[in-house]
């Protein structure tokens, strides 16, 4: 598993669509997860060190949680099926491990508000994880693949300037809610 923190919560100012991008701690790898509106809004409020009047889902969750005498002691992203991410939240419930089937949008709202690691299954991150540069060490080739020709290397090139235009193209949510 690859530890991951919140990198940002952006919005695409075309649709509307709000994302989560994750980013490894130790590498240059990220997740980008698509969220809903109230997902986004919880988990920018919590960045922002900002608080609700009253308590949010999530902040009711953690609550729950706290008054029930357990502890979150992480949040894991699982797997991919069908383009559709799935979370665990793990629970440490009087010694005993807990995990519970969770959106990963609620599972890291919930995690920012506990202050817990989350982490992202490596087969996750193969599938769907995004390298924004190349290393500048030349790296031996795979079994799997031969030396990359030019045209690939031109190819992953414009991936890479694709991915650059994209997260460009998005606004970074710190004042979140207003129009």
């Amino acid at each position: 598993m690859v530890e991951m923190t919140v990198e940002s919560v952006r919005i695409n100012l075309a649709t509307q669509q709000r994302v989560v991008i994750l980013k490894a701690t130790k590498q240059e790898r990220y997740l980008f997860i698509w969220i809903a509106y109230a997902e986004a809004y919880a988990i920018a409020v919590e960045l922002q060190g900002t608080t609700s009047p009253r308590p949010l889902t999530h902040d009711l969750l953690k609550n729950v949680i706290e008054e029930l005498n357990a502890k979150i002691v992480s949040i894991v992203i699982s797997d991919l099926i069908d383009e559709i991410y799935y979370a665990r939240i793990v629970l440490d419930v009087d010694g005993r491990h807990v995990e519970i089937d969770s959106r990963p949008s609620d599972a890291i709202a919930l995690a920012v508000r506990a202050k817990t690691p989350i982490y992202v299954e490596e087969s996750v991150l193969e599938r769907a994880g995004v390298v924004p540069e190349q290393n500048e060490e030349p790296q031996p080739p795979t079994l799997r693949s031969e030396m990359k020709h030019e045209d690939e290397e031109e190819e992953e090139e414009e991936n890479l300037d694709a991915y650059r235009d994209f997260i460009n193209s998005l606004d970074v949510l710190d004042e979140f809610g207003k129009d």
